[in-house]
């Protein structure tokens, strides 16, 4: 799958770059990260990986180390065919100097040793990717105590404590550094979460004509997915049109592109004469801008609440019900032919319901006759406390235990796979309202408590097992997420629910371009009326990890089939394509295009526009974002705009002159 494996490179005494940058990891994202740093940023980069082929992909026989050569003879391959013309314009000498560029080194785990090898007393920034959480705070706390200026981009999964990682990390470097101004302090500490950057693009393949929303300065944007409009039909364009996608009306599962597809895969950020020659493309525009209001419900991974639904069965409840209402019609007709006050004759009613009433003896025959109907009430009322009782004890003895798939379901999801992506990725669903079948072969899985506690149904087995596929409901399922961590196991899960259900709408979870393109195309030529897709978690992350270790913040990332595309804040002084400049002139088809304008003065600009403002007064903040600028205005020194960019594009202005908002 990797193809060629170019030999090692043999550097492991050369010393360290000084303002480099290094990259610890164990799995794809490490080699996308050091990829995306080294051959889009034009960054030295030091990687750190443990010595050994990986345990939990025993199917690749290479080590990290062979598969990370790999990737990188690829992408080397690449850039000198294309010569970096690829939509950056990227003129870095370095970039095409080949594998040797990037420092390997191999270490079981990032020790003092380790790290001091790799050079992080001399490097900018240090990137900790390990795929677990103890290990990369334990290496952060490492990192800082031997370098308090170095800026830390952690991987974390929890984010309540990533939060508190983030304070804790940067108190220390204040400590360790009293001297030093914080605004000049080159210490921050950024941690992000690869599976909440990738779970809402893959949830999002579930769905026809979905849309990925940024949060920016209190504001909603929405990227929105057109589907290709039909012949004689044009596309609304939105505000602006920020993608064109391969999909057209004759051909509406497209190429599925990526970064190597060509002429044959999506365009970003095409200019007016592109836009007016692509008839019957699919596209991704910027369809509208909303404030997200203060107090917008927040939803909640599970509740705590327990509705009655949940313990007691319809006919139960109906039963009751029932009941109920021939007691008030009892208490009713007491009242009426005995002439007791309301409250005196519901009082005998009940004392007859439950047999502790005096036999109306020598009483009226209406009051002998409701006295009866209340007797035989009262042994209905018998069996259905007694029938209460056990669903409600059978219902806490289940609360603990998985749902399985109920009888008539359809037109849900079956996802497979419930580690950290996946568990992410069943939320997104959950909170979109969309039903949720999911199927995981380990009953510990990290994601099996979240199921259980969103009440989603979950079959255990091994997806690529007979009979499991089909106990997840596949033949009236919309749409298979396969979403496991091993390549050929999605696949096979892929194929064999294509052969259950042919026009099933399938989302792949896999890392390799190449082997996500043959997989396509073969997928798309038995199968195509079918929409298959795929992505890899690592693709759609790196670009966030990777902008962070620049000292940035970028607002969020679309994914456009398998390019990325991305949303960022960026100060216009300093920059020549940008100053000075109309906003028409500024745009770089391909490249990047200024979408809104901060007007709030220079004082007054919230550090990060990605998080609403807190505190008093925030509110009444002076100034905001105006989206949708007069192509005419003029583009001043002061001013801080919101950009959408490629990565290369994004790539040439950091270079130029590193003036993107810090975090």
């Amino acid at each position: 799958m990797l193809g060629h494996v170019p030999p090692l490179p043999q550097q492991p005494q050369r010393p360290p770059f000084s303002g480099h940058m290094v990259v610890c990891g164990d799995d794809a994202l490490a080699q996308r990260l050091a990829v995306e740093l080294r051959y889009v940023y034009g960054e030295r980069v030091t990687l750190v990986l443990p010595p050994g082929p990986d345990p939990r992909r025993p199917e690749l026989p290479l080590t990290g180390r062979g598969r990370a050569a790999a990737l990188f003879g690829r992408m080397s391959s690449a850039m000198n065919r294309n010569g970096g013309a690829n939509g950056g314009g990227n003129t870095d000498s370095d970039t095409n100097a080949g594998v040797e560029a990037v420092r390997i080194l191999q270490a079981h785990e990032p020790s003092d040793e380790a790290l001091e090898e790799a050079g992080v007393d001399t490097a900018a920034a240090l990137a900790l990717v390990y795929d677990d959480d103890e290990r990369n705070i334990r290496a952060a706390l490492t990192a800082r105590r031997l370098n308090p200026r170095v800026r830390l981009v952690i991987r974390l999964y929890n984010r309540k404590l990533g939060q508190h990682l983030e304070a804790l990390l940067d108190q220390a470097a204040a400590v360790a550094s009293p001297g030093l101004d914080h605004t000049a302090l080159d210490a921050s500490t950024t941690v992000l979460s690869d599976a909440d950057t990738a779970a809402p693009a893959l949830a999002a393949t579930a769905l026809a004509g979905s849309s990925k929303v940024i949060q920016a300065e209190g504001l909603l944007l929405r990227a929105a997915e057109r589907t290709p409009p039909r012949d004689g039909q044009v596309a609304d364009p939105g505000l602006c049109t920020l993608a064109l996608l391969s999909s057209t009306t004759h051909d509406p599962a497209g190429t599925e592109g990526s970064d190597s597809s060509g002429e044959e895969g999506p365009r970003l950020l095409p200019d007016q004469a592109e836009v007016a020659a692509a008839t019957g493309r699919g596209t991704i525009v910027l369809e509208a801008v909303s404030r997200d209001g203060a107090n917008a419900r927040t939803r909640r991974m599970g509740g705590r609440s327990a509705p009655l639904s949940q313990f007691f069965s319809r006919r139960l409840r109906w039963s009751a019900l029932g009941v109920g209402l021939a007691v008030l019609g009892l208490a009713v007709a007491s009242t009426f032919t005995t002439g007791d006050k309301p409250l005196h004759a519901a009082y005998l009613t009940l004392l007859d319901l439950f047999a502790m009433g005096d036999p109306a003896i020598g009483d009226p025959t209406a009051r002998q006759i409701i006295q009866i109907l209340s007797g035989v009430a009262g042994l209905m009322l018998l069996p259905l406390l007694v029938a209460g009782v056990l669903e409600a004890f059978g219902s806490l003895r289940t609360a603990s235990s998985l749902r399985r798939p109920p009888r008539g379901l359809s037109g849900h999801v079956v996802l497979l796979g419930l580690g950290k992506i996946g568990t992410r990725v069943l939320v997104q669903l959950h909170e979109l309202g969309i039903p949720v079948v999911c199927v995981e072969d380990d009953p510990d899985a990290r994601g099996i408590p979240v199921a259980r506690r969103l009440h989603v149904p979950v079959v255990i087995g091994d997806v690529t097992q007979e009979g499991v596929l089909e106990a997840a409901k596949i033949r009236r399922a919309r749409a298979l997420l396969a979403l496991t961590s091993v390549d050929t196991t999605n696949l096979e899960a892929a194929l064999y629910a294509r052969s259950v259900k042919p026009n099933l709408r399938v989302t792949l979870r896999l890392f390799d371009d190449e082997f996500a393109t043959a997989v396509y195309r073969t997928l798309r030529t038995a199968h195509p009326q079918a929409l298959t897709r795929s992505r890899s978690v690592s693709h759609l992350a790196a670009p966030s990890f990777a902008v962070a270790m620049m000292g940035r913040q970028i607002l969020g990332a679309v994914p456009v089939e398998r390019k990325v595309m991305l949303f960022a804040s960026v100060e216009v002084a300093g920059h020549p394509q940008l100053e000075g400049r109309t906003v028409e002139q500024a745009f770089r088809s391909g490249a990047w295009r200024v979408l809104a304008l901060d007007v709030a003065p220079p004082a007054d600009r919230r550090p990060d526009l990605g998080t609403p403002g807190t505190g008093p007064g925030a509110g009444d903040r002076p100034g905001g974002l105006v989206w949708n600028l007069h192509p005419g205005y003029v583009l001043q020194p002061t001013d801080r705009v919101v950009i959408a960019a490629t990565r290369r594009g994004l790539a040439e202005l950091l270079r130029r002159r590193s003036s993107l908002t810090p975090r």
